[in-house]
């Protein structure tokens, strides 16, 4: 197989993490950003590490220049930063749900469209987009944080069939609860309120990926949804 390259957003952690470890092991071309991603990862042959705040309008184009110059192209987009706000109407902070939107939604849309142009100039190509399983559906006090994800869905299911008779495509990973940092500030963690016993990982969506990366080029995945026993929602 030749040797592919992707470039992975929020890969400091959790689920970017998961799946810039498992490419890495599987030999990929990698170019990584993440706030913290230096910490974990190192600058090598096959690894860049772009710190870049992704709210910035030229953060997209810097990492698609980063993958071309580095290693001559790009293969995969993973959409995948961003954070999760939630409460009641009295105890939501709306400053932070406001850049919660900005960042999953506005800085997602600028990096696919930027990536996608890309994709259609060279004729093909793969996003994936980290959504939810709150990207179909919605619970008390996190419709801002399922909103972002639904908007996600929109438009990946616009540019699904845009793109459909190309070889560029578009998944939406849903996952249900996964035990990562985006609830390490919460007083009570979401798997003892949604009594689930073993949550899902990072490494199990990143498993995932891998499969859905391996399939032939005709097999088009544009959802795939993996919960974990007992997750009800």
């Amino acid at each position: 197989m030749d040797q592919k390259v992707a470039v992975i957003t929020g890969a400091s952690s959790g689920i970017g993490k998961g799946i810039a470890s498992a490419l890495n092991s599987e030999g990929y071309q990698l170019v990584l950003s993440g706030r913290t991603c230096s910490r974990h990862f190192e600058n090598s042959d096959t690894l860049e590490v772009v710190d870049k705040d992704l709210m910035r309008e030229e953060t997209p184009s810097v990492l698609l220049d980063k993958a071309v110059s580095r290693f001559g192209g790009c293969d995969y987009l993973f959409v995948n930063a961003g954070s999760l706000e939630s409460g009641t109407i009295e105890e939501i902070d709306i400053e932070k749900m406001c850049r919660m939107a900005r960042l999953k939604v506005e800085a997602s849309y600028r990096l696919i469209y930027t990536f996608l142009k890309y994709f259609k100039k060279k004729g093909r190509g793969h996003v994936f987009i980290t959504s939810s399983v709150l990207g179909t559906k919605t619970r008390e006090t996190a419709g801002a944080y399922a909103g972002c994800n639904h908007a996600l869905e929109a438009l990946a299911e616009s540019l699904r069939m845009e793109l459909a008779d190309t070889d560029i495509q578009i998944t939406c990973l849903e996952p249900g609860l996964v035990q990562t940092n985006l609830h390490r500030d919460w007083d009570v963690q979401p798997a003892e309120l949604m009594d689930i016993s073993d949550t899902l990982t990072p490494e199990d969506i990143a498993e995932a990926v891998v499969e859905i990366m391996a399939k032939p080029s005709h097999i088009r995945i544009p959802r795939y949804m993996i919960l974990p026993k007992g997750h009800r929602i």
